[in-house]
Order: structure tokens, then C-alpha cells, then sequence
């Protein structure tokens, strides 16, 4: 049985590997991240296609999918080493969009402040506004009007009915 190799891959393969490596995956930002694992996600999911596919055709000579599968094996481990390569690329993308996510949620706790800190030197009157834990009512959809109205009928029904006794 041949197993796939880094070796064995061609060389747009082996590029595309090269690029999943630690070192690499630090000087990209987060949207190169993004384009880097589709890419991946790309190869990998070609690599089991052609698994599957190889599988497939072997299937009726072989006479059971167990012993067809076991055929291919040098594209099942290419698809192997693709999905090595996406969980490291995944894992890289998962960190810079937890950092992104903590610099934004910074950066407008900041702006809040500053706005907060312009807006207390002022002396003239505030502009009205909602009591404080309550906030504007928003539209409700006509699903939830209905809803709210059958549970209100239904509740109406059910005291009727025990008045009625």
C-alpha cells in the first residue's frame, strides 16, 4: 500500500503545505488566514473526492466497500496530511479572530469612554431620554402578535371556564 508522503505530493500541493507551517501562519493576518484556509479546504476536500471516487470504482471488482477503501490508500493519506494542514490553519484563523474580536471590543469600550468623558463637561440640559433598564419597545412581527394573542385567548377560555362552574 503507497501512503502519501510530503514527498510524493506535486508541487503545487507541497507549496500549499509549505504555506500551513507555524512560522508562516504567524505573518499572515486575519484575512489572508481566511483565504489561506479556503484554499486548503479546497485541496482537501478534492483529495477525498478522488479517494471516494478511486473507492468507488474498486467497489465492484472487490465485491465490499471495506476492501475497495483499503485500496486507494495514497490518496485517503494525501487527504490526511490536507486535513493535518486545515486544522492548523483553522486554529491559527480561530486565534487571530479572537484577538481581532478583543482589540475591536477595546477599541469601542475606549470610544465609549471618550464619548462619556466629552459629554460630562457640559453644562447645558441632557436630551430625554428612556428610564434607565428600559429600552425602546421594538416592532414586533405579526407571528408574534398572533401568538401573543392566541396565548391570551387560550387564557381567557380556560378562566371562563372555571367561572362558568
Amino acid at each position: 500500500m503507497a501512503r502519501a508522503t510530503p514527498q510524493n505530493l506535486n508541487e503545487r500541493e507541497r507549496v500549499l503545505l509549505l504555506e500551513t507551517e507555524r512560522t508562516r501562519l504567524a505573518e499572515l493576518d486575519e484575512d489572508g488566514l481566511i483565504a489561506l484556509h479556503e484554499r486548503v479546504r479546497r485541496e482537501r476536500n478534492k483529495q477525498v473526492q478522488l479517494h471516494r471516487r478511486n473507492a468507488a470504482k474498486a467497489v465492484e471488482a472487490k465485491g465490499a466497500r471495506g476492501k475497495a477503501t483499503q485500496a486507494p490508500r495514497r490518496s485517503a493519506s494525501k487527504a490526511e496530511i490536507f486535513e493535518d494542514a486545515l486544522a492548523r490553519v483553522s486554529r491559527a484563523l480561530g486565534a487571530a479572530a479572537a484577538a481581532s474580536a478583543r482589540q475591536l471590543k477595546e477599541e469601542r469600550i475606549a470610544a465609549a469612554r471618550g464619548v462619556r468623558a466629552a459629554a460630562a463637561p457640559s453644562a447645558g440640559p441632557a436630551e430625554p431620554t428612556a428610564p434607565a433598564g428600559r429600552t425602546a419597545a421594538r416592532q414586533r412581527r405579526p407571528v408574534e402578535k398572533k401568538t401573543a394573542a392566541s396565548n391570551r385567548a387560550a387564557g381567557r377560555r380556560a378562566q371562563a371556564k372555571r367561572d362558568a362552574r
